[in-house]
């Protein structure tokens, strides 16, 4: 059998019936097994409650109160709605005076009322009068065929035995040739037979009149006369005693025969009863059957079916047969209730235990105490959360913080579960695992992601009606209250809200509501250590994320605004302190100088500091574009914010302005060739070749000056604007106003490194021509001073000559 094939219904027999006719069902790719097997549709009725899937090819159903004829269309999960190639025609009998049936049969058209008062009734109409006009078709015409007139009348019938009789469909079928004088004819003849049929008795009684007059006058003649001859009465008496007699012997003779033949029409009564309502006999067995095997839709239909007819029943055995389905009924009604309020569980599954409860009209309101008790279940789990990771950060980590440091990504798709226990890195000899908040938080973004929407989705589907229509009939069971609306609003508000103290608790517990008391701070979480930086955009990834799989759900009230707030403040706190975090960095590279001057055309001759101090702007730039400045869908403009304008564009001119502290630092400070500094604790105070207190191998302080002084110039020009440029295009604003305050910081530091280098190497001169040039008694206040802003050697020189 081909499971990708479509269902066809070749073959079906019985090809008419009345409902409940047992049908067998053939054809091609009618389901592999018996679940697969999702629907039988005969003359658009679905029989797949009363379907027996057999095997690929043959299915067993009883028919359904479709009328007319109609096709068997069957319906499979692995093949779907098939076609057939046969039809089934569903037709309804009049059920007659003498045949058994379960249900109220109205008999006024089929047996005379005068029965009950024991007088003889006129024959009954018999239905199977082969021509009740008394004419016969013999013309050589064709007869219309059953599909033709189907399509002329197709609620109709020519069965006279049906309530859906037609007689045009009658005269069609058997004298569409017949003359108009001769239906007349017809006509005139069934008129007399219904006639002769009602005055059958009385014409009767008239044809026979005298013959009963006659045995009426014979009979009296008779008791006159034995009333004569019976002077003494005694016959009459003693008649009547042997009458008794023989009745009593009778009664004695077949007593046992009687007996027997009671007692088997009593057995008879009972298999009929048995046979008859063997659906409620059985119920009790098939409903345990059914709910062990989890089949609960034939379980309700079941029960519903038995309630419609049994439920007022006034028979004692129907009634105790009942009371035990009522019991089974009422354990299966806890049983679905407890199913539904165990969590965690999928949204489909709430959806039908729901509409089972529904269904059986359980008391209540099932919906709305699954959706309280969900809503409730998520915020403990929140909470749950929050106190297994502080006890477990402190068991941990007792003594302070070990924290690894992240590798930077670009990624920010949303991590898979399980992620942050598996990460792990190594630095030297000690291995460091992701902090407890970071899981922390991925936890927290998880639960709320995977359980907010559908509760969301359940409360959607309550409110819209569709969790408490019955299938069955299509009929709400209750009307929803509407102040519900208002409660289900708040309780999604209060969750997000909890999730977001939580989260900011753990991060950022400056920016806790100040409404809240301090118990109820205590309740979010302390959290002693601090976050490093590097950890922060992981946080901010994960709350982006879970921002925006609830941005789907179009969610009410303030709701959108505490989720959207908690973002915002994650990703200026991330920015801010990155920012921070590379200022530190770029005022410690001081440590990594290595004093090889490499040189080029486009920048003369530098170290390798200032492209380190440019790769780590960038990288800072670049880092904070991927995970804190590029926006997502219904995110805020991070720079929208007149406040976080000013302390981004702050932040950005120190960043920009860190590296001359670390030029100044190495010029005015020895520094060993080798790449080492001994800092002093002034790191303005100069130093002279002359002093003894380098190490021989340091460099001196002229080649430090000449050194830095290149590299100044090299940041100062080529990289700052590079820089700002690239700040510019990330979206950061006022960097104008940073760049003309860097470039003044860079002017400061290049006049001071050029002032010290041409006061170091004018040092040996004046030293040389200071002892002489005050002889002669020459008056040097009168002297013409130097002009220009930086005098060279030659001009300083033939000054102190003259």
């Amino acid at each position: 059998m081909s499971r990708s094939g479509p269902p066809l219904v070749t073959g079906v027999a019985p090809k008419e019936g009345p409902p409940g006719t047992r049908i067998t069902i053939r054809g091609e790719n009618l389901g592999y097994d018996p679940k697969d097997l999702i629907g039988v549709k005969i003359c658009g009725v679905d029989c797949l409650l009363a379907a027996d899937w057999k095997s690929p090819s043959k299915i067993i159903a009883r028919s359904g109160p479709g009328k007319g004829k109609g096709d068997i269309i069957v319906i499979t999960k692995s093949g779907g709605q098939g076609t057939c190639t046969v039809g089934f025609k569903g037709y309804y009998v009049q059920i007659g005076p003498l045949q058994e049936s379960a249900i109220w049969i109205d008999e006024s058209q089929s047996v005379s009322s005068n029965l009950r008062h024991g007088r003889p009734s006129s024959p009954l109409f018999s239905k199977d009068d082969e021509d009740p006009l008394g004419i016969s078709d013999e013309g050589n015409q064709a007869k219309f065929s059953e599909e033709d007139l189907l399509e002329l009348f197709p609620e109709a019938s020519g069965n006279m035995s049906i309530e859906n009789f037609s007689s045009s469909w009658y005269l069609l079928e058997n004298h569409h040739s017949t003359s108009f004088d001769d239906l007349r004819a017809g006509l005139a003849h069934m008129k007399r037979k219904a006639k002769h049929r009602s005055e059958g008795p009385i014409a009767f009684v008239k044809t026979n009149l005298s013959s009963t007059l006659d045995c009426l006058d014979s009979l009296q003649n008779m008791y006159s006369k034995f009333c004569t001859d019976d002077i003494r009465g005694e016959f009459i008496n003693s008649y009547a005693v042997l009458l008794m007699q023989a009745k009593s012997c009778a009664d004695g003779l077949f007593q046992e025969v009687l007996g027997r033949k009671d007692k088997a029409d009593s057995t008879r009564n009972a298999l009929s009863v048995l046979q008859r309502f063997k659906f409620l006999f059985y119920l009790p067995l098939n409903l345990q059957r059914n709910i062990q095997k989890g089949d609960y839709n034939m379980v309700i239909n079941d029960y519903i079916r038995a309630r419609s007819l049994f439920a007022d029943t006034q028979v004692q055995v129907f009634r105790k047969v009942y009371k035990e389905v009522e019991n089974q009924i009422n354990e299966f009604r806890d049983m679905l209730k407890q199913k539904l309020m165990e969590l965690p569980n999928s949204l489909e599954n709430q959806k039908k235990l729901i509409k089972y409860l529904i269904s059986l009209e359980c008391s209540g309101d099932p919906a709305w105490e699954c959706l309280v008790n969900q809503q409730k279940w998520l915020t403990t789990i929140l909470l749950r959360c929050k106190e297994q990771h502080l006890q477990e950060e402190k068991e941990s980590q007792p003594n302070g913080d070990v924290f690894g440091t992240p590798q930077k990504t670009s990624n920010l798709s949303r991590a898979k579960p399980g992620d942050s226990n598996s990460l792990k890195l190594e630095h030297g000899s000690s291995k460091f695992t992701n902090p407890q908040r970071i899981m922390y938080i991925e936890e927290l973004c998880e639960i709320l992601t995977y359980n907010l929407p559908d509760l969301w989705k359940l409360g959607q589907a309550y409110f819209s009606g569709a969790l408490i229509v019955k299938e069955q009939t299509g009929e709400k069971a209750f009307k929803i209250d509407v102040s519900k609306h208002s409660q289900f609003k708040q309780m999604i508000t209060d969750t997000i809200s909890l999730f977001s103290n939580l989260v900011r608790a753990a991060f950022l517990p400056q920016t806790l509501p100040e409404k809240l008391s301090a118990e109820d701070k205590t309740k979010y979480g302390q959290w002693n250590q601090v976050i490093p930086g590097d950890w922060l955009p992981s946080c901010v990834r994960h709350i982006r994320n879970c921002v925006w799989s609830l941005s789907l759900l179009d969610l009410p009230g303030e709701s959108p605004t505490v989720i959207n707030d908690l973002a915002f403040d994650m990703r200026t706190n991330c920015m801010f302190t990155l920012l921070k975090q590379a200022i530190s960095d770029i005022q410690q590279l001081h440590i990594k100088e290595t004093w090889i001057v490499e040189t080029d055309d486009e920048s003369g001759g530098t170290t390798q500091l200032p492209a380190l101090f440019e790769n780590i702007v960038n990288e800072t730039i670049q880092h904070l574009h991927e995970v804190v400045v590029q926006n997502k869908q219904g995110e805020p403009e991070i720079f929208g914010q007149r406040t976080v304008q000013k302390d981004s564009t702050q932040l950005c001119s120190e960043l920009l302005q860190a590296f001359v502290p670390c030029l100044d630092c190495l010029a005015f400070t020895p520094v060993m060739a080798g790449g080492s500094s001994n800092t002093a604790d002034d790191s303005k105070k100069r130093f002279s070749t002359s002093s003894m207190d380098f190490e021989e191998h340091s460099l001196q302080f002229d080649k430090r000056l000449i050194i830095m002084l290149s590299n100044c110039s090299h940041t100062m020009e080529r990289i700052i604007p590079r820089l700002v440029e690239n700040l510019n295009k990330h979206g950061y604003v006022e960097m104008n106003k940073a760049l003309q305050t860097t470039r003044e910081r860079y002017e400061e530091l290049d006049s001071k490194l050029f002032e010290a280098y041409i006061e170091e190497k004018s040092n040996p001169i004046v030293g040389a021509i200071e002892q002489n040039m005050y002889r002669g008694r020459f008056d040097w206040k009168t002297c013409r001073k130097p002009v220009g802003k930086y005098p060279d050697f030659l001009d300083i020189f033939s000054f102190i000559c003259v």
